[in-house]
């Protein structure tokens, strides 16, 4: 698993720094809409940890050993406190944050613990790499780590199935980075089963088209469930020089017709030579796996 952290510990002291990853999704099948509003899918997700956010958690009165170089770097940050004075969040981000910082990922995370158990005062910090809105995931990444370190630094006794059931709370893909390692989702994507893909042979790389977010309820937009003849399992088992033509994501068609510059970018991989290329997720960002030279 790709959950890479620092540790700090001094009495009643005590900080942690990782580095949450983002996913790619193998095929997505949307196969139905349920009666709570949401829809059945199924998709294989794939760690890349390629990209990454960097998350500082701070229990107590420790110092950030990471604020100094987000304020060399970015200059202005994000950053806010909650009603009851216990979670700081800042948060910091190149293209600036068009969000609530309390309405971030990791500080419901936060909140969603402390509902169940008294967590002491923190801090968090997030320096915000990957892209928002490419379909990659790295707000559910930053949700599922933050859950990890948090119960870390809190000597709290959750395994990973518990803390997969909180991440489901916090988002459809978020229990996935949980485990973080690939595994095959269904339900909203929050069910999830460990799945053998090898892809050692191969290179992946990730395109992220400048200037294109594209949000869920966009890429839903349009999107007629359907359940495909050949079920994603079977077409994942095949050879990867087969996946061209068998291995789908429902939602490129859509958004594919709203940003026609996406359906190019997935082109362009094909026409450097990669055996397969596809949107990830809802997207935008597009990646190809091509041989290994």
């Amino acid at each position: 698993m790709f959950f890479c952290c620092f540790y700090r510990f001094q009495p009643y002291l005590c900080s942690m720094i990782c580095y949450p990853n983002v996913k790619i999704n193998l095929g997505l099948h949307v196969l139905r809409r349920r009666p709570d509003g949401f829809h059945d899918l199924e998709t294989l997700f794939v760690p890349y940890p390629e990209i990454s956010d960097c998350l500082e958690l701070i229990r107590a009165d420790d110092y950030s050993r990471t604020l100094a170089g987000l304020k060399e770097r970015y200059g202005a940050l994000a950053q806010a406190i909650s009603p009851d004075g216990k979670l700081m969040i800042t948060i910091a981000r190149k293209e600036g944050v068009d969000w609530e910082p309390l309405k971030d990922l990791t500080a419901k995370a936060y909140m969603l613990l402390a509902a169940d158990y008294d967590l002491p005062p923190m801090k968090i910090f997030l320096e915000k790499r990957s892209p928002v809105g490419a379909g990659l995931g790295g707000g559910s990444a930053d949700a599922a780590f933050a859950l990890r370190a948090m119960a870390e630094l809190c000597g709290l006794a959750l395994d990973d199935a518990a803390l997969a059931a909180y991440a489901a709370r916090l988002g459809s893909d978020c229990a996935f980075f949980v485990y973080n390692r690939p595994m095959f989702g269904s339900g909203r994507g929050e069910v999830l089963e460990p799945f053998s893909v090898d892809l050692s042979p191969y290179k992946l790389e990730v395109v992220v088209p400048e200037g294109i977010a594209v949000s869920t309820a966009e890429a839903y937009r349009g999107i007629v469930p359907r359940v495909p003849e050949k079920a994603l399992r079977e077409v994942l088992r095949q050879p990867v020089s087969t996946w061209k033509e068998a291995l789908k994501n429902d939602f490129e068609q859509t958004v594919f017709a709203a940003h026609p510059a996406l359906a190019k970018v997935k082109a362009s991989l094909y026409e450097r030579g990669a055996l397969y290329a596809a949107m990830s997720g809802s997207g935008s960002a597009c990646f190809g796996i091509f041989p290994k030279e």
